[in-house]
């Protein structure tokens, strides 16, 4: 017996789903790590998926 399986979450057109990225500033702390920053998808707002222009817009009867 066939089992159903959900759809794919679709992935961000601008980002390709790849929604956050640590980028390096170039310098150190006292421990000698990298300091970081987070940077996420405008679009997407970092999760990686899109939603649906049904679930913008809220569903019709």
């Amino acid at each position: 017996m066939t089992q159903r399986t959900s759809a794919a979450p679709r992935s961000c057109p601008n980002c390709d789903g790849f929604a956050s990225a640590a980028i390096t500033t170039g310098g150190r702390d006292q421990c000698g790590h990298l300091l970081t920053i987070t940077a996420d998808c405008p679009a997407c707002h970092g999760t990686g998926t899109r939603t649906s222009r049904r679930d913008r817009e809220g569903v019709r009867a």
